[in-house]
């Protein structure tokens, strides 16, 4: 490896892994998985030797395609629902009402995103990541021109479920 691909390697690591990290967390509720995710698909950028045109994009392609492979290999799809329900109290609330209220908040929104189709979630993770229309329908493989459409139909979606929670 180059010198100046490791730096642009380490420059795409500080700058995107965060991002990539949370995404994955919310996508599996999961932390240690999405962390194991998050840096297998770094592990294959490095391996790459070289740098795509848009790195986090290509990462978080990457990503994704691991979350399913494990998804579909281990059938972990149970196994996380029952870590995302321990896990949805803080760990030191700062009144009893607002522990309480944030639990129900945090456990409607997730109930919610779980029976959103797959796409639907994706995008809207996504893009409260931060990920452009662009970024979006590279990663999950959509017409540009779509996405715009497919968001407003996903966040249609998510409300008319949370509200039904």
């Amino acid at each position: 490896m180059t010198t100046a691909f490791r730096e642009l390697f380490e420059e795409a690591f500080d700058r995107h892994y965060a991002s990539i990290f949370r995404y994955l967390d919310r996508l599996s509720g999961d932390p240690d998985l999405a962390a194991d995710i998050a840096q297998e698909a770094f592990v294959r950028l490095y391996r790459r030797g070289s740098m795509p045109e848009k790195p986090e994009s290509w990462v978080v392609t990457v990503a994704l395609n691991l979350f399913r492979n494990r998804q579909s290999m281990h059938g972990r799809r149970g196994e996380l629902r029952a870590l995302r329900e321990a896990d949805l109290a803080p760990s030191a609330p700062a009144s009893p009402l607002e522990s309480a209220g944030a639990a129900e908040l945090g456990a409607r929104v997730r109930l919610a995103l779980d029976r959103l189709p797959e796409r639907d979630r994706q995008l809207l993770l996504l893009q409260a990541e931060g990920f452009g229309y662009r970024d979006l329908a590279r990663v999950l493989q959509l017409n540009e021109a779509s996405v715009g459409t497919f968001l407003a139909r996903a966040r249609s979606a998510f409300l008319q479920v949370y509200e039904a929670t």
